[in-house]
């Protein structure tokens, strides 16, 4: 059987202009699909979205929002302990968290880490942006929650310690309970501020479902509703990104966030048309500050950014070096909410 690389010239991918880096993606794509029988299982299903991907543009019900500060600034990757308090800075951001107590047993619940949260923080968003209300609905069943993650419910109904029912409930209860502040240092005709804001992330709950029957259907539904000031902040300036590629990327914590700041930075790099480039040592502070070498952090967001590339056909890089390089005819993944459709930007 003939390559299909080699059959397949440039200027017969239809619709995609030749020598364009859609055009060499695709190729890649073309290539590591020849060698399915050498890959992984996750492997495989990362190219199986790629091919999603790129075969359709995102629309609408594809998109997903996540809070701009918390894609500045991001989460923890791993669990931080028993500390009384957490934080990451970004220039003059910086983020703490608090997690709550359980006051039946007055133990800690801990910090968020990891990639449950990042997809609970971008569903969050994503529902309080299209509801534009702070009370969202969770459903009657854990299985379809989870599904809307892109989480697999299938743990024989054993409720396993490392099953993903039972790490979605655990991660839910340290987010839900967790109190954030933004720190900033503001700059205004010349003068230097501060502003701080606290936010409870939920106000209130009801959670009824099983872990160990993510089938169970119960009663009564299942809700969360957000702190008022958590619920302004989200919805003010949202960063879209497509879930179809956040659902592929859901096994890193860098993964998704290195994802999230790219749609951001493609954004301000087409709004004013320059380039945007942050050093491995900015990247390292404010998206892997767990990683305690730094060449170990680059050497993982390299890994992490040949997956993103697979399934973000919009994101334009350059090539200078010592960092990434993020050039303005990159395209978010998803279009703002003040970006016309012939790629002009509306006042803000």
């Amino acid at each position: 059987m003939e390559n299909a690389g080699e059959i397949m010239a440039d200027d017969e991918l239809p619709g995609l202009e030749p020598g364009s880096d859609t055009v060499a993606k695709l190729r890649e794509r073309i290539e590591i699909n020849e060698q399915r029988e050498t890959l992984t299982a996750a492997q495989c299903r990362l190219l199986d979205q790629s091919a999603v991907i790129f075969a359709a543009p995102a629309t609408k019900q594809d998109a997903a929002y996540l809070p701009r500060e918390l894609v500045q600034v991001t989460l923890p990757h791993k669990n931080p302990g028993n500390v009384p308090v957490w934080t990451r800075s970004n220039g003059n951001l910086t983020v703490g968290i608090q997690p709550g107590m359980n006051l039946t047993t007055r133990d800690s619940y801990g910090y968020p880490y990891g990639t449950v949260p990042r997809l609970l923080l971008f569903w969050i968003t994503t529902e309080a942006v299209r509801t534009k209300s702070p009370r969202l609905e969770l459903g009657n069943s854990l299985r379809g929650f989870m599904a809307e993650l892109g989480l697999n419910s299938s743990n024989g109904g054993t409720g396993a310690k490392r099953s993903d029912a039972r790490r979605l409930r655990n991660q839910m209860e340290r987010l839900f309970r967790a109190r954030i502040t933004f720190q900033g240092t503001p700059e205004r005709n010349g003068q230097s501020g501060e502003a701080r804001l606290d936010m409870l992330v939920v106000s209130a709950s009801e959670l009824w479902w099983s872990i160990k029957d993510p089938d169970q259907t119960a009663l009564w539904g299942s809700w969360i509703e957000l702190g008022d000031k958590f619920f302004d902040a989200i919805t003010a300036y949202p960063v879209p990104a497509d879930f179809r590629a956040l659902r592929a990327l859901k096994s890193s914590a860098l993964a998704l966030d290195l994802y999230a700041w790219l749609n951001y930075e493609a954004f301000r790099a087409h709004r004013s048309r320059k380039p945007r480039f942050e050093n491995w040592r900015q990247l390292h502070a404010h998206l892997g500050a767990e990683y305690a070498r730094p060449g170990d952090f680059r050497r993982k967001a390299k890994a992490a950014l040949r997956k993103i590339k697979t399934v973000y056909p919009g994101l334009k890089l350059g090539d200078k070096q010592g960092g990434i390089q993020v050039l303005p005819e990159s395209w978010p993944a998803i279009q703002p909410r003040d970006m016309t459709i012939d790629g002009t930007c509306k006042a803000v």
